[in-house]
């Protein structure tokens, strides 16, 4: 009981962590420190408490406490982290003096990390690099989830869709063509401007590498005045390993079903006193249960951490990935309204057809303190991304099943540049504590592209009977007809206040302006020389964002919070003109509670998201044919999402590890134009699942003989939602044009044992071999994978 009073006062406390300088000393004294671990490195997140007093600190990331306004005596100070031995030394505190101290714990820094993923903190205590302010995430008026490192290795992802099911409220839409993961959150769908890795945005046109990541951060709801030109719902962001100045690392070896092959590395050290490496990478070789459909990645992340001196460093970043592969649009539908119904391996496409994307990003960021109370980060980033696709594509077949197979073939080449630059400070003004954020950001995005006519259809085959007619094998030969250069420009400065008004009271208000260049293409044609390019569009606006916090208690934190933003649509509709942006309102309210001193969390979230005029792709081109260039779009008037989130996440026992949610979500049309081909009000958008739910247990022996066994279990559940294409007034069709998808869950088992440096983990995914579908559109019918197997052998080692 002792304990969790101290725990409960210590959490109080928390919030009024700041590096005050002698300046800052008021009538009281003041500690403050440094604890390391035995190897030398900073021991985050230790408890620093004044016997019988209710005083008391946390470490932060580099290791460094303050306690302020103490009054003058001799003190007892604890220094204590769960799963250690406490430390204790007498002191004396003199007024208006500082006393500078400095602790050494006998575990080194891996033994800590060990202690901390195994539960001894609550997801709600961790900070959100992706949030930019230096706290907690209980003291945040918005939903946060981070998936870490030890759910990354238990359940073994192989992609990001893996990670994903673990985020309640954000959910795979489709696999278009399996050329790209897409996600939606809330009911709308990410994009590269969703996108983050290390806090810089990554292009979304590849499907990342999960061995190279340290956690995987979601932001939900409303990011736009920290990032600016975001679609609403939530932003995501990858962090990847970083440097260590010990020595180690971990080789591995992963094989499973459909001939998965993949041995990885990751390697870890210091260089000299101030600079430390690290480099992981991996290869990978895979076929499908999908005929004909196989894959290869090459993949590798080398990084440098630079001591530049007690209060600076600087991180430099690198990874390139190669990803070769079958592009395959699945098994397509019949008369644009019925998913066939045939076996699941059944390929329809041609044996040449390949996509190959390359891409690599260097970032450099620089952090200097330049006290213990103000901090300025600046981040660099320049990625590449090159894709060379030609395939068959968009399988939609007659009632009978003939489908004559169109060609699609393009050529993409973009160059990414973005810089920021992030003050944070903490200061006081009177009894008010402020947490501030400033900040300028800016990118520049090159992207050149080839284009190719006159493709027409490869030939004629039937998807339900393959052998009713022959098919071609040859590769057709086109070269591009036009060549397009475009450039889009974004900056956005912005400033936002975390104020303390008390320990139970937190008030959050900040403001963006950003503008915005969306370029349009300088095409050229080859043959001609000919170059034809239309005016830019220029677009501007403030962003505000306003939330409150109200704790009352330390391990309950109650949430409100309304930002207004917007979105630039930098498409055209069908007849080349230019769209308006959409202004979307959001409201989000919440709770947030840790329980058995911080082992457990669990959040409940409500929103509403309004979007005034939605962008879509055009199903229809201006001759009314089908379109599927997502260049053409349509304002369909204004939709409202609404949802309830429910997240838990912890360690309630040593050896145990949960994590489970629920999502609900009403995303509909609910103000269109009464004019004919408008959308239906009150009809839910395609896409869209109604529910979505997961849980995941695993459970390591602590004791016996058998300890170090560990076993588990995850299950996702996905509902119904439609795909096609929502229904119009007076529309010409006949027929309901959305297509029904069924609700699913899959289960997966795991098991595994660790000895010593040795460890092995094996999992059976879909263990009932549920059959479902992700789709995209009406065209691109891919369905989820089957029962199978796969297993990870890995070897630690320290140097």
């Amino acid at each position: 009981m002792k304990r969790i009073l101290l725990l409960i006062l210590l959490i109080v406390s928390t919030g009024s962590i700041l590096f005050a300088t002698d300046g800052e000393l008021e009538n009281g004294g003041v500690i403050k420190g440094v604890i390391t671990t035995a190897d030398g490195q900073p021991a985050a997140y230790v408890n620093v408490i004044l016997k019988s007093t209710t005083k008391g600190a946390l470490t932060d990331e580099d290791g460094r406490f303050i306690v302020k306004n103490i009054k003058e005596g001799d003190y007892i100070l604890i220094v204590s982290h769960m799963g250690l031995k406490s430390q204790e030394r007498t002191i004396h505190i003199t007024k208006n003096k500082t006393l500078d101290l400095s602790f050494s714990l006998e575990e080194t820094s891996s033994q800590l990390s060990e202690i901390v993923v195994d539960g001894k903190r609550s997801q709600n205590r961790k900070p959100v690099t992706i949030g930019k302010l230096p706290v907690a995430a209980m003291d945040l008026p918005q939903s946060v989830t981070i998936i870490g490192q030890e759910v990354l290795r238990d359940q073994q992802a192989q992609r990001l869709s893996d990670v994903i099911k673990n985020v309640n409220g954000v959910y795979l839409t489709s696999t278009r063509a399996s050329t790209q993961e897409s996600f939606s959150a809330r009911g709308y769908g990410f994009s590269s401007s969703n996108m983050f890795k290390n806090g810089s945005r990554v292009n979304t046109g590849v499907m990342p590498e999960m061995s190279s990541l340290e956690s995987v951060e979601v932001l939900k709801g409303s990011a736009a005045i920290l990032y600016g030109n975001v679609a609403p719902g939530g932003i995501l962001n990858m962090v990847t390993k970083q440097p260590k100045f010990e020595g180690g690392g971990e080789i591995s070896m992963r094989t499973g079903s459909f001939d998965l092959f993949k041995p990885a590395f990751d390697i870890y050290g210091p260089i000299s006193g101030n600079v430390a490496y690290r480099v992981n990478g991996t290869y990978e070789s895979a076929n499908s249960f999908r005929s004909h459909v196989g894959s290869q990645r090459y993949y590798v992340n080398p990084s440098l951490l630079f001591k530049l001196g007690r209060r600076t460093e600087l991180l430099v970043q690198g990874d390139y990935l190669q990803h070769d592969f079958t592009p395959d649009f699945g098994i397509g539908t019949l008369d644009n309204k019925v998913i066939p119904d045939v076996p699941r391996s059944r390929f329809m496409g041609a044996n040449w057809q390949y996509s190959k994307t390359k891409q690599a990003t260097g970032t450099a960021a620089i952090k200097h303190d330049f006290n213990d109370n103000w901090s300025i980060k600046g981040t660099v980033s320049y990625q590449n991304y090159k894709r060379d696709y030609f395939s068959l594509e968009r399988i939609q077949a007659k009632a009978d099943g003939d489908w004559e197979r169109p060609l699609g073939k393009s050529y993409t080449d973009e160059d990414y540049f973005i810089g920021q630059v992030d003050l944070t400070g903490k200061f006081k003004t009177g009894s008010l504590e402020h947490t501030l954020l400033a900040g300028i950001d800016a990118d520049r995005y090159n992207t050149n592209a080839d284009a190719y006519s006159g493709l027409g259809n490869y030939d004629i085959i039937n998807i339900l009977d393959p052998n009713k007619y022959k098919q071609r094998t040859d590769i057709p030969v086109f070269s591009p007809t036009t060549t397009s250069v475009t450039i889009t420009q974004r900056t956005g400065v912005y400033v936002q206040d975390l104020i303390s008004i008390s320990e139970k009271i937190k008030f959050l208000a900040g403001v963006r302006y950003s503008y915005l260049e969306s370029g349009s293409a300088k095409v050229t044609d080859p043959k001609t020389n000919t170059v034809t390019k239309k005016n830019d569009n220029y677009d501007q606006a403030f962003s505000p964002r306003l939330g409150l916090v109200y704790k009352p208690i330390s391990t309950t934190a109650l949430f409100a919070s309304y930002s207004n933003s917007f979105v630039v649509n930098t498409a055209t509709d069908i007849y080349l003109n230019r769209l308006k942006p959409s202004i979307i309102d959001q409201f989000e309210l919440g709770v947030k509670n840790d329980f058995f001193d911080g082992r457990l969390s669990a959040n409940v979230t409500a929103y509403r998201i309004k979007n005034n005029n939605l962008a879509q792709t055009a199903p229809f081109k201006a001759d009314g044919t089908p379109n599927a260039d997502a260049a053409y779009k349509e304002l369909v008037g204004e939709t409202t999402s609404d949802g309830v989130e429910l997240d838990i996440a912890g360690h309630p026992l040593p050896g145990l590890s949960v994590l489970a949610g629920y999502s609900y979500n009403n995303m509909r049309y609910t103000k269109t134009p009464a004019t004919k081909g408008s959308y239906v009000e009150g009809e839910r958008l395609v896409g869209t699942p109604n529910h979505t739910a997961n849980a995941s247990v695993f459970y390591t022996l602590q004791t016996s003989t058998l300890k170090g066994l560990k076993l588990g279990v995850s299950a996702y559940y996905m509902g119904e939602r439609n795909a096609g294409w929502n229904n119009t007034k007076d529309q010409t069709q006949t027929y309901d044009r959305l297509i029904p998808v069924s609700a699913f869950t899959t289960l997966d088992l795991s098991a595994g044992y660790t000895y010593k440096q040795f460890s092995i983990l094996a999992k059976v995914s879909n263990i009932t071999n549920t059959l479902n579908y992700m789709v995209h559109e009406n065209y691109s019918v891919n369905p989820i994978a089957p029962t199978a197997f796969v297993a990870t052998l890995a070897y630690k080692f320290k140097y």
